[in-house]
């Protein structure tokens, strides 16, 4: 392939771009290409910077376009026509998009050219539950989005950290340990649920204490032994903690989701004193009606909202564990990028531990790695509310997955019957889970969004199933014309029908959608990507008889679906999404 060549089409044509710019007076360093996906009536890619960079300066910009136009070189593998008022509009020859499908290789080839120059250490902080409560709907969105983001991480070549921050120290365990003495429970003997039972207790032991003030100067008197080190009582408090990680595990394994850490915030407990006094020492907090504060007045909000470090009775809370999280994770594990995945709710407290840590950095002489907050809205139910069980419970997330499972394992025997019971549970287990996830990251990460099973399982529209369904389709394809991927690999006939092109064209753009999902960590701009392809899948399937007697062209259409279905299962993949050959 030419020189001119470069995976990410969208870098190529920006090159392009700018260097021809460099050569023009009326050029300066401050103008961007702002290349993107064309109108296909236009052509492939088009470059937008010439129109706000002429306007701004009191320019043409038809005439500015014109300029630049003449200063890139010609090339076979594309023409260059200008639109509007100065759009320019890079369309590819056939013999380009043949050469650039050919490059892919397979999964591990598309890996390495989707690695990035420089890749980073990111830390990835997402699902965090509480102990000794069960996960619920509410869970798991951090949960999917934190892992489909850590897989999009590493299939650009970054080493990723997962540490799931659990909610394992705080004032509910003073409750809970009272509780479990008031009823001389023992944790080494639990059956059936024992996460239920401990979250019953605490329901009890809150609505006592809430009651009577001496059972809660009780309660806090038992928190104080265990932060005191009291044998009893942190044996107690392990035990909690292993019967939740246990609960946690079934889960997680169930979704395939694996994390390198779970540290949690009983982990930083004894580093908060070091917090206090760094912060006091820079005057960066101060004292407040007997708590720790710390104001920004350079900010408009945050100038008269504290952020509060230490309680006014001494306590910590969960900023001092995340400042001392950070301030662990940049000295030990040199994280070069932190993310947090959080619902909304929890925007101010992030922006204020990120200005908190800035400054803090700043003034301790340590480099502050990137610091983002990934946050999400609210999973409603179809009557537009918060999805709640018919009693107005939260519906835990086990009950939710299972539910899953069961509907799709119904769909599946409907359409096929005399499937053995075991395939059907497995075909049940990948569908199921998958549409779920789907239907979560499908959804701007932003917004709050309805939660449908009939929707989310269907065949048709933006859903897993016909995400998956589209790859099966390509699985059968193959077993028909009795060839392997590998087989189909040496092509010579360019794609030239226009359903060829088209498809071409749509596979051409994933490194570019790679870039977009990653810049705004929002998998959604994936998913619509994928669905897009497999729709236009569809259309060329629809359209184009694949085993036809020329074999140059049968092997061109052939290669046309392996290289779809590379990229459907690569694109699933980074989503937590598995396919099936068959549905």
């Amino acid at each position: 392939m030419s020189k001119e060549y470069s995976f990410n089409l969208s870098k190529l044509f920006d090159k392009v771009v700018i260097e021809a710019a460099k050569q023009l007076e009326s050029f300066d360093e401050s103008f961007e290409s702002q290349i993107r996906v064309a109108d296909e009536r236009f052509g492939d890619f088009q470059a937008n910077g010439v129109l706000p960079f002429a306007r701004k300066r009191g320019l043409n910009p038809r005439e500015i376009a014109q300029e630049l136009v003449e200063k890139i070189a010609p090339s076979d593998n594309w023409k260059i026509t200008i639109a509007g008022p100065g759009f320019i509009n890079f369309n590819l020859s056939p013999k380009f998009y043949l050469e650039w499908l050919k490059i892919l290789g397979g999964t591990p080839q598309l890996k390495s050219l989707l690695s990035r120059d420089c890749p980073k250490k990111i830390i990835l902080d997402f699902s965090g539950p509480n102990t000794a409560k069960q996960m619920h709907v509410g869970h798991i969105r951090s949960t999917i989005i934190g892992e489909s983001l850590a897989r999009l991480f590493e299939l650009q070549g970054h080493k990723v950290i997962r540490d799931n921050h659990l909610g394992d120290w705080g004032t509910q365990f003073g409750i809970l340990l009272l509780s479990i003495k008031r009823n001389q429970l023992s944790l080494d003997n639990l059956t059936g649920e024992p996460i239920s039972i401990l979250e019953e207790l605490y329901r009890t032991g809150n609505a006592l204490v809430k009651e009577n003030p001496e059972d809660l100067e009780e309660a806090r008197q038992e928190l104080v032994k265990l932060q005191n080190g009291d044998e009893e009582n942190t044996s107690l408090w392990q035990k909690i903690r292993d019967l939740s990680l246990g609960s946690f595990e079934e889960i997680y394994q169930l979704l395939d989701v694996s994390f390198d850490y779970s540290h949690g915030e009983s982990f930083y407990r004894d580093q908060v004193e070091g917090v206090y006094d760094s912060l006091l020492k820079h005057k960066i907090c101060s004292e407040d009606q007997g708590a720790l504060v710390v104001f920004h007045p350079e900010h408009k909000r945050f100038a008269k909202q504290p952020f509060i470090i230490r309680k006014s009775d001494g306590a910590s809370n969960y900023a001092t564990t995340d400042l001392a999280t950070i301030a662990f994770r940049t000295q030990e594990w040199k994280s070069d990028q932190i993310v947090y995945v959080t619902d909304g709710r929890q925007r101010d407290h992030f922006e204020q531990l990120f200005l908190t840590t800035q400054k803090w950095f700043s003034k301790e002489k340590m480099e502050c790695p990137a610091l983002s907050h990934v946050w999400f809205g609210t999973i409603l139910g179809e009557d537009n509310k918060a999805i709640k069980t018919r009693d107005g419970q939260q519906v835990k997330l086990m009950d939710l997955l299972n539910e899953a499972i069961h509907r799709s394992k119904r769909m599946i025997r409907e359409k096929n019957p005399s499937l053995e019971e075991e395939e059907t549970d497995r075909r049940a287990k990948i569908i199921g889970l998958g549409a779920v996830r789907y239907a979560d990251l499908s959804q701007d990460r932003t917004l709050d969004y309805v939660f449908s099973w009939d929707k989310m399982l269907a065949l048709q529209g933006n859903t897993a199933p016909y995400l998956q369904y589209a790859v099966a389709r390509i699985h059968s394809i193959f077993r028909k014309a009795d060839k392997t991927f590998d087989e189909v690999k040496k092509v010579n006939a360019y794609p030239k029908t226009e359903s060829e092109r088209k498809l071409a064209r749509k596979i051409s753009f994933f490194p570019l959608t790679i870039e977009q999902t990653t810049k705004e960590l929002k998998p959604h701009i994936l998913c619509g990507y994928l669905y897009e392809l497999a729709t236009e899948f569809s259309s060329f399937y629809n359209q184009e008889k694949v085993m036809v007697e020329n074999l140059e062209i049968q092997n061109l259409r052939l290669f046309l679906c392996e290289r779809t279905r590379l990229i459907l299962e690569t694109g699933l993949g980074v989503l937590g999404i598995q396919t099936l050959q068959e549905m």
